[in-house]
């Protein structure tokens, strides 16, 4: 039997108490739980990647600016109901510098995490139309979201883009939209778990068919600036990451402080709502 890192009674052990017999078909949780047990077990270290976030350490100017508000006492208190003016103030400016586009203070709304704002974009979104309130998932895409569906008992359509890149994207999403039950649309640009990234002409056939159809795009930007063959790290200056709201203004990005700053662990991001 070939030698491996870890042995292979240890990792079938474990798979067995766990009831994973696939772990390409295993979810992101059951996968913490399989790889826990095994450094456990073994002892062996694993390189940790199944959450998605770099690892690397916070920026210091955020923790530097987090001290200071926890010793001027900002965590005795709740913050008012109709937000933190700088910090909705700087998500819109950010949406202005590495976006390109303009999006209104009042719309930049902070949730806990991603995982919140695609909750309370779901629950909107499915409600906003008269007979139409199916979300339509362009896969690949995060579990997660259509377990939010599942609890919210929301229906959902999806299929995997492999096959419909370039113009054959209009046309299956025509025969989605066609059905009359489609409120919004959701993928993740650039995507997660594929790495695959939407182009311009792709972007813009949704947002355009979005118009047309007059259904809520919600556009995931956790993996924000992943995309490295450009360079977006120049505020206010070309390539800016690319996004559906250039074509459409109705739309809901989602964006994470977890990737793109590092910061994963207080659970921080934006919803950034179209003015429209």
């Amino acid at each position: 039997m070939q030698d491996t890192p870890v042995e292979r009674r240890i990792v079938q052990k474990v798979l067995d108490e766990c009831g994973v017999n696939d772990l390409a078909v295993a979810s992101i949780r059951e996968l913490v739980r399989v790889v826990d047990l095994i450094e456990r077990e073994s002892g062996v270290r694993f390189v940790r990647m199944e959450m998605g976030v770099p690892g690397l350490p916070s920026p210091g100017i955020g923790v530097k600016a987090e001290i200071d508000a926890l010793h001027k006492g900002v965590s005795a208190i709740y913050p008012n109901i109709e937000g933190i003016p700088s910090l909705k103030d700087e998500a819109s400016r950010f949406a202005h510098l590495f976006l390109n586009i303009t999006i209104d203070p009042r719309g930049c709304v902070p949730t806990v995490g991603s995982m919140q704002g695609s909750m309370a974009a779901f629950m909107v979104t499915s409600k906003l139309f008269p007979q139409r309130g199916t979300t339509l998932f362009i896969d690949p895409g995060f579990p997660v979201q259509k377990q939010q569906h599942r609890v919210l008992g929301i229906p959902f359509e999806s299929f995997d883009v492999y096959d419909f890149r370039g113009p054959k994207l209009g046309d299956k999403l025509k025969s989605y939209l066609d059905t009359g039950k489609i409120s919004s649309i959701i993928y993740s640009n650039p995507n997660n778990p594929s790495w695959i990234c939407f182009s311009e002409k792709e972007l813009e056939i949704i947002g355009k068919l979005a118009s047309e159809y007059d259904v809520i795009v919600i556009e995931d930007l956790a993996y924000f600036g992943m995309d490295f063959r450009n360079d977006i790290s120049v505020p206010g200056s070309p390539p800016y990451q690319v996004t559906v709201a250039k074509y459409t203004n109705q739309y809901v990005l989602l964006v994470s402080s977890s990737k793109v700053f590092s910061y994963a662990g207080q659970r921080i991001g934006i919803l950034m709502i179209s003015d429209a």
